[in-house]
């Protein structure tokens, strides 16, 4: 699917750091109290193993759910969020003579989502009407056409295009060009020689086979089809960045004027590529010149029958979900293959996400209304300006860091824009046509207007009070090209953000997220941005040269920690996500002391409130994974597994160790000058 805001989100958080935190939250068993100690396993020593420590128990008495592929409080509190989404759908659903717009297209939306008579009568009709559109395509204009033409109805072939920021002048949007999601998930994926890595290009294989087998071609075909495919992509991936590789900001920038884009893809009609995608630049952004160098070259060398089929199986594989039952089941099958389920979700939950998904902030409106009161907002911010000020007399004690740059990071960190619960202005849908009787129809038209409504941001000035994520999202971000943290109303609610409970818990919880997503401003990447959004080193060499000494120290900590066997998390792809859970942990508690009950130091069910504090932050990262999930997280998630999230941030902790009353005896022991402080 093209590149709808949350999902340039994902690409950009490993290419220009735009990062959204996987949040985890609190068990949702109960939803009103602060904390549950039912998880515990106080046979654990805290210093010995902190996660089992705090979550043991819950680990012992729980299995993952035969329709996840992971499971703990964030999943727990999504599925309880998502139940309050669908009753809103439903309801809508069955209001049928409402005069609401919103009400309407929410409602027909839904119907028309779980109509699977309807769906199952079309059967494989929806995706064929695309793909004849290909048959008639006799030469490479006609071809560049095509794919443009799939890009507007949010299908992404041979490369990714979207408007968004200038890294480097961050108050114009411009069009960008990057390598796009091939369908493997990372560049590793098509050349490791690994056991599982080569089960999952058989099963990319036998997917695609599938996939146009379905659509009638022969068995033979088909197979010959996904061979070329896999060969196709191969190529391709070899020109494309790693994970890691897409982490660098300025090694995935380069600003191009239309003529030497159009000499780089000599071989690919700019023009026509230009007016496929409804645009008319005279300057780009590409991502990856090398990728786009080996693109043309490939379109020149591919027959030209196999360009048309990579472009049918474009269609097939992007609108295989959505299609009868026998295509669902092909698409589930290969996603079982990363994700370890058992069982595909029944259709009702898979539908509030794909619709929500959609129609975001019109569903938000009523979302909020319900069940984001505003004293929830008030307490966030609150919060959120005890972090600040907190952060602030954290980087003034900053021994390693000169003056000059200390000013500057106080002005980035004052200039954060907050962004709690909802948008101020809710996003208009008056031009997205929905009907009650045609789903696919459904999910193209969103798309469209989506793509429409992303090109003509290239025609106005950057909108800073947009939003990326839509208010009912469990989830929160920090953008660096507008400096700004959001936290959506899905997420601030009992049990991760409760009004009933302690500052202890809520500190530990969702302070230390607001902590992390600040300090997002401040890792390794973020730290290249300045106050305005703007991609250039406004340190010193000194003290760029001090930082980058501490965020070594990080890898190297989180490459020791083995996963399974010889598979050990990823220091360079995680960095990051690491250096904001150390920062976000401090800033936390730090903004903790400065509250009564630190003052009072009164206990609490029989700890203390730098113990209950500590419990917070360990409890929002219970989590259990399927191995074939742990090991797609390890390839391509830029977090680290939730128990090394707690060790590595509480290991360099010292008011943990003060806590917990830590010894040199205990296994998570770090002597003193070994802990690692970047913030």
């Amino acid at each position: 699917m093209h590149p709808k805001k949350t999902e340039i989100l994902m690409i950009k958080k490993l290419t220009f750091i735009v990062v959204i935190i996987q949040l985890t939250i609190m068990n949702a068993y109960s939803q009103t109290a602060p904390f549950d100690f039912s998880g515990m396993d106080k046979s654990v020593k805290p210093g010995d193993d902190f996660n089992m420590y705090v979550n043991g128990q819950w680990f012992k008495n729980t299995e993952i759910p035969s329709d996840q592929s992971r499971w703990g409080s964030f999943m727990i509190l999504r599925e309880e969020n998502n139940k309050r989404l669908r009753s809103i759908m439903e309801e809508a659903a069955a209001n049928k003579t409402t005069t609401d717009i919103n009400i309407r297209k929410i409602g027909d939306f839904f119907a028309s989502a779980m109509d699977t008579v309807q769906i199952e009568k079309l059967g494989s009709t929806p995706v064929r009407t695309y793909m004849q559109r290909i048959d008639i395509i006799k030469n490479i204009r006609d071809l560049v056409k095509e794919c443009g033409y799939m890009h507007t109805l949010g299908l992404s072939p041979l490369y990714s295009f979207y408007a968004y920021q200038d890294d480097k002048n961050s108050a114009k949007v411009v069009a960008q060009f990057h390598q796009p999601r091939l369908g493997l998930p990372e560049k590793g994926y098509y050349f490791d020689q690994d056991e599982h890595k080569k089960k999952i290009r058989e099963a990319y294989t036998e997917y695609i086979t599938k996939l146009f087998a379905g659509a009638g071609y022969t068995k033979e075909r088909a197979a010959a089809n996904a061979s070329m495919i896999l060969a196709l992509e191969t190529k391709l991936a070899g020109a494309s960045k790693s994970a890691i590789e897409l982490r660098d900001p300025e090694a995935n920038y380069h600003k191009m004027s239309s003529k030497d884009f159009g000499a780089l893809i000599s071989h690919i009609s700019f023009q026509e590529l230009q007016a496929s995608l409804l645009i008319q630049q005279d300057t780009f952004i590409v991502g990856q010149p090398d990728y786009f160098k080996t693109l043309n070259d490939v379109i020149l060398s591919t027959p030209f029958n196999d360009l048309k089929e990579y472009l049918k199986f474009g269609y097939l594989s992007g609108l295989a979900p959505y299609l009868s039952k026998d295509f669902q089941k092909i698409s589930f099958n290969f996603s079982k293959e990363f994700s370890g389920q058992k069982v595909q979700q029944e259709r009702g939950k898979r539908m509030v996400d794909l619709i929500n998904g959609k129609l975001g902030e019109m569903i938000g409106q009523i979302y909020v209304q319900k069940y984001f009161p505003p004293e929830a907002k008030s307490r966030m911010l609150e919060l959120v300006h005890n972090l600040q000020s907190a952060y602030e007399t954290r980087i003034n004690a900053a021994e390693w860091m000169s003056d000059v740059t200390k000013k500057k990071a106080i002005v980035k960190l004052k200039g954060m824009l907050l962004k709690i619960g909802y948008p101020d202005q809710w996003k208009d849908y008056a031009a997205l046509q929905i009907s009650r009787n045609n789903f696919v129809q459904n999910i193209i038209n969103s798309n469209v207007f989506e793509y429409n409504e992303m090109v003509e941001k290239l025609k106005k000035p950057v909108d800073k009070t947009e939003w990326l994520m839509s208010p009912a999202m469990v989830n929160a971000y920090y953008n660096p090209q507008t400096n700004e943290i959001a936290f959506p109303a899905g997420i601030l609610q009992p049990p991760f953000f409760n009004l009933a409970a302690d500052d202890a818990i809520n500190y530990g919880a969702i302070g230390a997220v607001i902590g992390h997503e600040m300090t997002h401003g401040f890792d390794d990447q973020g730290r290249l941005y300045d106050n305005e959004g703007n991609l250039g080193d406004w340190w010193t060499a000194e003290d760029a040269k001090a930082y980058e000494s501490r965020a070594q120290k990080v890898v190297d900590q989180y490459n020791a920690y083995t996963v399974y066997d010889t598979v050990h998390v990823k220091g360079e792809l995680t960095l990051g996500e690491n250096i904001a859970d150390l920062g976000g942990l401090a800033i936390a508690f730090d903004a903790f002391k400065k509250t009564a009950e630190f003052k009072e130091g009164k206990s609490i069910d029989g700890y203390t409130p730098e113990q209950r504090f500590f419990l917070g932050f360990g409890q929002i990262w219970r989590m259990k994974n399927t191995q074939k999930m742990m090991l797609n997280r390890i390839n391509t998630d830029p977090h680290s597994p939730e128990e090394f999230r707690i060790k590595g941030s509480v290991s360099n902790f010292t008011p943990w160790y003060e806590a917990w009353k830590i010894t040199p005896q205990d296994k998570l022991y770090k002597p003193e000058n070994e802990r690692i402080k970047v913030w």
